[in-house]
């Protein structure tokens, strides 16, 4: 057996993004329980995984850097650079591991940790590695990353992500809760990074109708910019009583809370999309058909996923530029998703809880 000290992980991107790791990162601490897991991330990461029971034992913050958690242009501060370089090469880590993409920024960042073992994701224009897994755009990404630690001994039998919910991400969760509640929980999330993934917002206003008619509250979460998504919902809905907008109000901590609460989630493909999966709250998703192949969840009891397979945009007809072919690329902002119809959403919500009800029944 391969035994080892400390292993650094580079994933310094977005909150579904850690999700997706999240069995690999497993696969890990079951195969070498008594190594270090030092996770190089974000101050998300930090701020969720501090004293968080898990596989990751430790969070470094990687300093604002081109192609690894910023645009490939980012101009950084060459001395906070420096400085965070000089401090890895002081841990002397055994192996370090790039879960980052296909490596053309992230290789030669993970060649400057001073690892003993350098192994990850190759694209065909990045540098190697010693040890190099072939990164296939349309692939799932949990699968992808259980395969590069699968070349270190590393398995798990648990392919589904998972996070444990702690007593403050409640307590930040219930402070932002506007009012006294009681009763049950729907949360709708119409944000993603991608606006081409964003599901109309009167489409979700509709859902959430349905919802306040069958005794949810509902919360619409999302970062303090995507305000005006909610605004919108709220504005197009008929039961605006039962329902209230967190936005700009919750931090990762809460937004876990928030979640382990929900009855039901209704999202875009998203960071909190994920992580409802991860926390085990029935969710359904939107997905354009391209992220639908690289985030599907692990899990058919808990997810009903609902897919796009629009490939051409709706306002001019070319291509969308994530097919990557030959012809040129639309650079429209408009939603890949619309096509996707409320009806085919409530009814997924219908299917979804009461599939819950059964397995609760025979559980």
């Amino acid at each position: 057996m391969l035994m080892k000290k400390k292993i650094a992980v580079l994933r310094a991107n977005a909150l579904g993004d850690f999700i997706f790791a999240l069995p690999a990162l497993r696969a890990l601490k079951e195969t070498y329980p008594d190594n270090e897991i030092v996770y190089l991330g974000k101050k998300m990461h930090q701020a969720l995984l501090t004293d968080r029971p898990g596989p990751v034992d430790r969070v470094v913050v990687v300093p604002p850097y081109p192609g690894v958690g910023e645009a490939e242009h980012y101009e950084p501060d060459h001395a906070l650079v420096e400085s965070f370089f000089e401090q890895m090469q002081q841990e002397q880590f055994d192996i370090a591991i790039q879960m980052h993409g296909g490596g053309g920024f992230s290789n030669p960042f993970l060649q400057k940790l001073g690892a003993r073992l350098n192994v990850g994701l190759q694209a065909p224009d990045a540098p190697p590695l010693d040890i190099n897994i072939p990164y296939v755009v349309y692939y799932s990404e949990i699968l992808r990353f259980l395969e590069v630690v699968s070349y270190l001994g590393a398995n798990t039998r648990h392919i589904a992500p998972a996070i444990t919910v702690m007593d403050k991400d409640l307590q930040e969760a219930r402070a932002a809760m506007p009012g006294q509640y009681t009763g049950r929980i729907a949360v709708i999330h119409p944000g993603a990074t991608d606006p081409h993934r964003h599901w109309p917002a009167i489409h979700f206003a509709k859902v959430a109708d349905y919802l306040v008619n069958e005794g949810y509250t509902v919360y619409i979460n999302g970062v303090a910019e995507e305000s005006y998504l909610a605004d919108a919902i709220l504005q197009n809905m008929q039961q605006r009583k039962g329902a209230y907008s967190l936005c700009g109000k919750l931090g990762i901590c809460g937004l876990t809370g928030l979640l382990s609460m929900a009855a039901i989630v209704v999202s875009n493909d998203s960071g909190p999309l994920h992580l409802a999966y991860a926390l085990r709250v029935p969710a359904v998703g939107i997905y354009w058909v391209g992220n639908m192949i690289t985030g599907t969840p692990m899990t058919s009891a808990l997810a009903r996923p609902l897919i796009s397979w629009t490939s051409q945009c709706p306002l001019c007809g070319l291509e969308t530029k994530k097919l990557k072919t030959t012809i040129t690329s639309c650079k429209h902002n408009t939603s890949f998703v619309a096509d996707i119809t409320v009806d085919d959403v409530i009814h997924s919500v219908q299917d979804l809880l009461c599939n819950m009800h059964e397995l609760k029944a025979v559980i």
